[in-house]
């Protein structure tokens, strides 16, 4: 992390204690160094930058291509080094998008994914999307899953005087099965759900949204 880097995220620090009551369980899972892939839920925008305060390491976040549009944001998200991703792109897009993940990785660095696509407005986990499952196969990527819980609450005027209790609960690093070839429509969907499973694992029933029932039965059994 650069010098430029600690001094952003000393200010921001400040100003979200004020703001939130924010609390971190799971530190000594974190891996000393990279590179690993970070995997976690997203519910608010300020989601990516809690997940950077709680960490000691800087992570090159991927972010819909439509934020680089922006003049002023384009400067920023450049300078956080994040890697833009076209949600309808071309097969080409698509490839694209996973070599420069894997450049991240093989740089020895930490790639930041949200494997929903989107953000979940209720709160609630909805079902994952293939890309980082894949990139984490192919590239033999530990995984790193993140459960946030609380941002939903950061919404219209009043939580500014609430301060919203926010909990970041960091899992243990896992692996996928190493992959080779074409992956098969099932081979995605499942690693896709045994990655977010790891993440559900971090998230209060209540949040656990599409991924409740298979919790419930991987207890069960």
């Amino acid at each position: 992390m650069t010098t430029a880097q600690k001094i952003v995220l000393a200010f921001i620090r400040l100003i979200v204690k004020l703001l939130l009551s924010w609390k971190v369980k799971g530190r000594e899972n974190i891996p000393s160094n990279g590179p690993f892939i970070l995997i976690a839920n997203h519910v608010h925008l300020l989601d990516p930058i809690l997940i950077m305060l709680s960490f000691p390491l800087w992570i090159s976040f991927m972010a819909k291509e439509e934020l680089f549009r922006s003049p002023i944001l384009r400067v920023i998200i450049r300078w956080a080094k994040a890697l833009p991703v076209s949600r309808q792109g071309t097969l080409k897009d698509k490839q694209e998008v996973i070599r420069e993940a894997r450049d991240v990785l093989n740089e020895g660095l930490i790639l930041g994914m949200f494997p929903e696509g989107k953000r979940s407005f209720n709160g609630k986990l909805i079902k994952g999307r293939a890309g980082a499952a894949i990139i984490a196969a192919r590239a033999n990527a530990p995984l790193l899953p993140i459960g946030i819980v609380g941002t939903d609450k950061i919404k219209g005027i009043n939580w500014l005087w609430k301060r919203p209790h926010i909990f970041i609960n960091i899992g243990e690093p896992f692996k996928l099965p190493p992959v080779d070839g074409k992956l098969k429509r099932s081979q995605m969907r499942t690693l896709t759900d045994l990655m977010m499973t790891k993440i559900a694992a971090l998230l209060p029933p209540e949040y656990q949204g599409a991924y409740c029932d298979r919790l419930i039965s991987n207890n069960d059994n």
